[in-house]
């Protein structure tokens, strides 16, 4: 695999620390170097201890949630990435607690009291809960053993009998690991691997979190006061399942499948993928308690602007450590140099790098805030001021490291200025600033700084897809739904989709389908329905450009969301004898049946519930007819293809009915950033440039 990797939980010799409130202590400590060729050496160092005495974290004790038997965890290939290693061993509380010695004659007395009590306060408790279900069920009595675990009592062989109720204790899911680790080199298929480790996790968050959202909006319904917290409830089943990534290992520095630049738009997803593990603190740790050496160690922070003090420039950021602030974020006592604040100082000590995320105010989100991973910061001072508030606060000093992609919170501020003032930041590149000519909702840019190509200018855009005559005549039988302010639970279109609507009030796909029925022209419900989201057209601004590695590409001005609709594949649908005749002169064409099946990935929720089914309804024929793109096309004829897009095809019908015939509608399988550019499977690409041949 070639890569190199240290265990961090033995830490080597480092300088003095330049806290001016910490005094020079001897500890005396050995530490295992594990170098590449496998060979150890044993180092002594003498750690620097603050004059605050710092106080020892507890445990990561969190609220038991019952978590089901999975199979082999999705993460195990990357144990032979790790080296383990050893950690203190904590005692019970038994250990801790010594016997009480009590005569025998009062020993015996003390449990038969205690046995009567518990008897009799089971008989009230059956007895109370067996009323309740004669309420509800009839007949039902009270079982008369008090030494059985039943509510109730069962028939022997009457299998539709009410099943007794036992309670047990939940066990307890996987806790975080205090292995600090740091993973570097990987090679390329590993790279690979985590990455779509990475993107199927996620995948299965949002889908979740949007299913979550709908289910407690149906549940609840008028009564829903507060937004529903789908990224909360997703989140802890996914925690039930074992599915949440790097339990095993805490690491320091880069998380293997996450790339600077990736969007979050909820805390919560940064625990699952396992980029900064504390829900609501700014400052992801490993505490003392759990530290090899007793000192703890920061791997992460959150850069929101949450602290008054803060100072963050991009590429340095004064940071101020947590605690003393009230309910409005005011700081109203001193900090204190412990917990995470220690943390920070003892990984400047020791010259151990965090990684940052930016919290950036986001508007037209799903969330009031999105969540950008700009990188790793090496911590190199660190002091005790006065604050704004007149508090003692401690700030820390961190700067970039060199040689890192350009941060994400750059990118999108970037962008924001793109997608107003073009010319402002980029005076000479742009050959037009909307090459659909008005024809979509959003222009449509061409870019091209590196040579002086302009070959989409050549060609004819088409916003919708031009379907032969017979398609719409054939498959057009004026049904439709009755919905007049937009279609609801059980109406003609809903059952026409198998039962379930295929977008959420926001539309984002649920799950995909072998093909979508939206409203059509047939149906009363008004263009704001709901099941009308693809036929309103683009809704993201587009930019077409000039890439070295690709030629022709796609990338949006706008953060787009997962699950959400970006634009139709757009050509001149053909048969398949009229395909052969072109293919004959020579003509590029698009075979939509050649397409991955990218849509039964979104919404797959096997690993959640072993009961699920992937959606065969409606079902579609095998496609039999081409596109012709060679002079009339639209802008997503330009996006590339890979084997691991961020684009996915859904088919879907709603000007006629022909399942021979469907629109090619694109959705993102992910949050697409600013400036990422756009991805499809083809199914069949060029093997020279990986990409389709007509978009050379």
């Amino acid at each position: 695999m070639g890569s190199l990797l240290q265990d961090l939980n033995l830490v080597p010799p480092s300088p003095s620390s330049s806290l001016t409130t910490a005094a020079a202590a001897a500890a005396s400590t050995s530490s295992t170097i594990i170098a590449t060729d496998g060979s150890t050496t044993e180092a002594a160092a003498a750690l620097l201890v603050p004059k605050v005495e710092p106080k020892l974290e507890p445990f990561d004790v969190e609220t038991p949630i019952y978590q089901p038997q999975q199979p082999q965890d999705p993460t195990s290939r990357s144990q032979d990435l790790f080296f383990s290693s050893s950690t203190p061993n904590c005692f019970s509380n038994s250990q801790l607690t010594p016997p009480l010695s009590q005569s025998p004659s009062s020993e015996d007395d003390n449990s038969n009291n205690l046995y009567s009590e518990y008897n009799r306060i089971s008989e009230l408790f059956r007895t109370a809960f067996a009323k309740r279900l004669q309420d509800q069920y009839g007949d039902v009595s009270v079982v008369s053993d008090p030494d059985s675990r039943a509510i109730v009592p069962v028939k022997e062989g009457d299998n539709n009998a009410l099943s007794s109720v036992v309670v047990s204790q939940r066990p307890k899911y996987q806790k975080r690991s205090s292995e600090l680790v740091r993973v570097t080199d990987l090679g390329l298929e590993d790279q690979r691997y985590f990455r779509d480790l990475v993107r199927r996790t996620r995948m299965i968050y949002d889908s979740l979190r949007i299913f979550s959202v709908l289910e407690e909006e149906k549940r609840r319904g008028e009564r829903l006061g507060r937004r529903a917290r789908g990224d909360l409830r997703a989140a802890a089943t996914m925690r039930d399942c074992g599915l949440w990534l790097n339990r095993d290992k805490r690491i320091v520095g880069s998380i293997p499948g996450v790339q600077i630049g990736d969007v979050f738009f909820f805390r919560m997803e940064l625990c699952v993928v396992g980029l900064h593990g504390q829900p609501q603190a700014g400052i992801d740790y490993l505490p003392a308690s759990q530290s090899s050496n007793r000192e703890p160690i920061a791997t992460s922070i959150i850069v929101s602007g949450g602290y008054e003090d803060d100072e963050d420039s991009g590429e340095v950021i004064i940071y101020t450590g947590h605690g003393g602030q009230d309910s409005l974020n005011k700081q109203c006592e001193h900090q204190k140099l412990e917990g995470g604040n220690l943390a920070m100082e003892r990984s400047m000590h020791y010259g151990i790098e965090v990684r940052v995320i930016r919290g950036i105010k986001h508007v037209g989100s799903v969330s009031s805030k999105v969540y950008v991973y700009d990188g790793l910061y090496k911590i190199l001072d660190c002091w005790f001021d006065v604050g704004k508030s007149g508090f003692g606060v401690y700030k820390y000093k961190l700067l970039r490291i060199d040689g890192q992609p350009e941060m994400g919170s750059s990118i999108l501020k970037f962008a924001e200025t793109l997608r107003t003032k073009p010319l402002s930041v980029r005076p000479r590149g742009y050959l037009s600033l909307d090459i659909s000519n008005k024809k979509e909702n959003m222009p449509v840019f061409l870019f091209n700084d590196i040579d002086n190509d302009h070959d989409p200018m050549c060609y004819q855009y088409l916003e919708r897809t031009v379907f032969p005559v017979f398609v719409i005549t054939n498959g057009s039988n004026g049904t439709g739904c009755d919905c007049v302010s937009g279609c609801s639970d059980g109406c003609f279109c809903e059952r026409k989709n198998g039962g379930e609507f295929a977008y959420d009030d926001n539309g984002f796909l649920l799950r995909g389908k072998p093909v979508v029925f939206e409203c059509g022209v047939s149906c009363k419900c008004p263009p704001t329905c709901r099941n009308r989201v693809t036929q309103r057209g683009l809704r993201n601004r587009l930019e077409v450009f000039r890439s070295m590695e690709t030629g022709w590409g796609v990338r949006s001005l706008d953060l787009i969301h997962a699950g959400a609709f970006i634009c139709e594949y757009a050509g001149v649908v053909i048969t398949r004898e009229q395909a052969q005749i072109f293919t004959m002169n020579g003509g590029g064409l698009v075979y939509p049946n050649r397409f991955s099946a990218k849509w039964a990935e979104w919404g797959d929720l096997s690993q959640i519930y072993p009961n699920y089914i992937r959606p065969s309804y409606p079902e579609i024929p095998p496609l039999d007819f081409a596109m012709d793109v060679s002079k009339m096309r639209n802008v997503a004829c330009y996006m590339s293809h890979s084997s691991t897009p961020n684009v996915l095809v859904q088919f879907v019908l709603y000007d006629h009915n022909n399942l021979m015939f469907p629109h090619i509608m694109l959705f993102a399988m992910e949050n697409i950033p600013p400036l990422r550019e756009l991805s499809l499977d083809y199914g069949v690409a060029d093997e020279w440039t990986g990409k389709l041949a007509i978009c050379n």
